[in-house]
């Protein structure tokens, strides 16, 4: 009855024709219907994402202090493998899953994917495992996005929008940039394409998410403002080859992560690839350090911005992530990508004449750039965290990260739809995890 109500009430469809094809009035039956829509996804998001990074905090204090839970990393990678081998469903592919339907609307997803990456999450930060959070403020505000289709009975087309809009809500939502969020939602199933048409429902979903984040109290890692800092020739070749550092380092992590995908993949048990990759992330772990590149990292982020970083530490941060996403923990990319590059720029703070902070923010936002294939996003997410004054320095390490990083990323199902260089143009239309 809801269902009904809405599409003939709310969605106009009573109203005379020559009412819906004026123009003013079509446009503003558009925004009065995203309105709505976007106040329910950012409502939905917020609070799951505040929950979310309250429980993570929690969960993150609790294995600082108890080391010893490191040991516990194989068992607890079981217990995700069992849940989604045998829960799972589709859910199992992930972010991957709401691209897949933005590209080609078929089933909508599951409400158990909420549910299961919400405790994969948590289990693989309370034991150790080296992730992040975006994939699952991510996977939790597109599910819930989703179900609005039921209950509005939106058409596919709507559809798109709707899931376009849940993705911006859940990334602003959890790093509490809302710009960034918006764009990132509409940047990352089309790789070098705008969905301009998404622009509305992505921007007010991702600032009420970020708002209703904020309102349950929920705060985020303040970092440094960047001071001014004219830009001279020496500087700009010094940024490009950041830049081009940034996009290689991208490549290789995405690169290395879906190689060892495919080698977890050989073991015919699924629940069991997470038990052995969990022996070699603790094994690991317990050589170089816990509390340094397990979790989130967010302190050795914040250091980065401080002072020169030992040149190692990018790249075992790098190989951790890639090892404990690959083989089936559960977790996101984004806040690992923040620290390789805020660790990458800052060891090069001693090679470079730039200052370390600027850096850090550089490599910050240039590695997320070139894995994600989101360029537009990590510009603003730079000027949202790190304020104007560094603005060109970062707009121009993320558009050369982007082009560096090649047609790789940490997103199989993202689909070309403008190749970064004519002369890759076949590739045009194709998913990344197609290509050679």
């Amino acid at each position: 009855m809801f269902a009904f109500v809405a599409q003939r009430l709310f969605f106009s469809r009573l109203l005379p024709v020559w009412v819906r094809r004026f123009e003013p009035a079509s446009t503003l039956l558009f925004v009065l219907r995203w309105l709505l829509l976007s106040v329910l996804i950012g409502a939905l998001a917020g609070t799951a994402s505040a929950g979310f990074l309250v429980a993570l905090d929690w969960v993150t204090h609790w294995r600082e202090s108890h080391p010893w839970a490191l040991a516990l990393l194989p068992a607890a990678g079981l217990l995700i493998g069992l849940a989604y081998h045998y829960v799972g469903d589709r859910a199992v592919r992930g972010n991957n899953l709401i691209l897949d339907e933005i590209h080609r609307p078929n089933q909508r997803i599951p409400l158990r994917m909420l549910p299961l990456v919400l405790g994969g999450t948590l289990a693989t930060h309370l034991f150790g495992g080296s992730a992040g959070r975006e994939g699952t403020a991510v996977q939790m505000a597109g599910t819930l996005a989703d179900q609005l289709t039921r209950w509005f009975g939106l058409r596919p087309r709507d559809r798109r929008l709707l899931l376009i809009a849940g993705m911006s809500a859940g990334f602003a939502s959890v790093f509490g940039t809302p710009l960034a969020g918006a764009v990132f939602g509409l940047e990352v199933f089309l790789l070098g394409s705008i969905r301009y048409e998404a622009v509305l429902p992505s921007f007010l979903a991702a600032v009420i998410a970020d708002a209703v984040t904020r309102a349950w109290g929920v705060g985020h890692t303040p970092y440094p403002t960047l001071e001014a800092l004219p830009l001279s020739p020496l500087l700009f070749g010094c940024t490009l080859l950041v830049g081009a550092l940034c996009g290689l380092t991208a490549r290789g992590f995405s690169s290395l992560t879906h190689a060892i995908g495919q080698v977890f993949g050989r073991i015919s048990y699924p629940p069991l690839r997470p038990v052995v990759g969990g022996v070699l992330v603790a094994a690991l772990l317990w050589v170089l350090g816990p509390s340094r590149f397990g979790g989130l990292g967010v302190p050795v982020i914040v250091e980065a911005f401080q002072r020169p970083l030992a040149p190692t530490d990018w790249a075992w941060k790098l190989a951790l992530t890639a090892l404990t996403l690959g083989c089936g923990f559960k977790g996101g990319e984004v806040t690992p990508l923040f620290f390789i590059g805020a660790a990458l720029g800052s060891a090069l703070a001693v090679v470079l004449p730039l200052p370390v902070a600027l850096l850090a923010a550089m490599g910050f936002v240039g590695v997320f750039a070139g894995a994600a294939n989101t360029p537009l996003a990590c510009i603003l997410m730079g000027l949202e965290l790190f304020g104007t004054h560094g603005a060109v320095y970062l707009a121009l390490v993320c558009v050369v990260a982007y082009l560096f990083s090649g047609h790789t990323g940490i997103y199989g199902a993202q689909v070309v739809g403008q190749a970064k260089h004519l002369r890759l143009g076949r590739q045009q239309g194709r998913p990344l995890r197609e290509l050679p």
